[in-house]
């Protein structure tokens, strides 16, 4: 039988969590919801019935959700998967730097709630030869940043750093594209080179309209970067004279 969890809902805003309790409620692996209205009544829930899932309000009367997870985070000595739950975007960064499992906006789809929840499902039954509390995930997450998001002209999306070979500017539609192995993702309209090599360490721009993943780079042939597969057939991956010392440098570092 499939172990069932407890979640424990922390937001001002008592309409979002009634929507948030019933739709928890549906899930049969939900065992126990239970909500506060404000941090000091929240963290007095968190400690006292440690739930498996935490649905996090930022913006609070008193304390921000961020820096309630920073206060609370050496008290957590047991695996607690934190998702921030919000109407403010520009805090997702920073949630998502602070050891976010997620990040959902509100008012939410059904969709994206399920996304949601079936990812925590899947991670933490994964996880459970080893599961990590939230105290042991801070340094270890701050050491592995192997995860990015991008905003898409969907949203956001979620990806790992070896997710993605390349990025190319198409001039005629005016956005970047991320390529994978299997897939090309169309970036927002506004997303700079900028934007793009600040996302990692690894992604470097080697001309106007080209970016790569330097862990990918397998060699540089007179001015011309050669990948790794999957990525080995990419055409033209010229280095123009501006960067080349940076791209130079970053692959004998590499």
């Amino acid at each position: 039988m499939k172990e069932k969890y407890t979640v424990v809902i922390i937001d001002d805003d008592v309409a979002s969590a009634l929507r948030l309790t019933d739709s928890l409620g549906e899930i049969d692996r939900i065992e126990k919801v239970l909500s506060a209205y404000n941090p000091k009544d929240g963290r007095d829930l968190v400690l006292k019935y440690q739930p498996h899932l935490l649905f996090l309000d930022i913006e609070m009367p008193g304390m921000n959700g961020i820096d309630f997870l920073k206060n609370i985070k050496n008290l957590i000595t047991w695996p607690l998967q934190v998702v921030f739950y919000t109407a403010y975007n520009q805090y997702m960064l920073e949630a998502i730097r602070e050891s976010a499992f997620d990040y959902l906006l509100k008012p939410y789809v059904e969709s994206e709630f399920l996304v949601v929840i079936n990812r925590f499902l899947c991670t933490i039954d994964l996880k459970k030869k080893e599961p990590l509390s939230l105290q042991e995930a801070f340094p270890k997450l701050e050491r592995d940043r192997s995860c990015f998001l991008i905003t898409t002209v969907r949203g956001y999306r979620s990806l790992k750093i070896d997710d993605v070979g390349y990025f190319e500017y198409n001039n005629e539609r005016k956005h970047w594209y991320a390529f994978l192995e299997q897939e090309s993702i169309q970036l927002k309209r506004k997303t700079s080179a900028d934007d793009i090599t600040q996302l990692a360490p690894e992604f470097t721009q080697i001309n106007q309209q080209q970016i790569v993943n330097i862990r990918y780079l397998k060699a540089i042939e007179g001015k011309k970067c050669l990948l790794f597969e999957p990525f080995h057939e990419q055409g033209t991956l010229a280095i123009s004279r501006f960067f080349f010392n940076d791209v130079q440098d970053r692959f004998f570092i590499m």
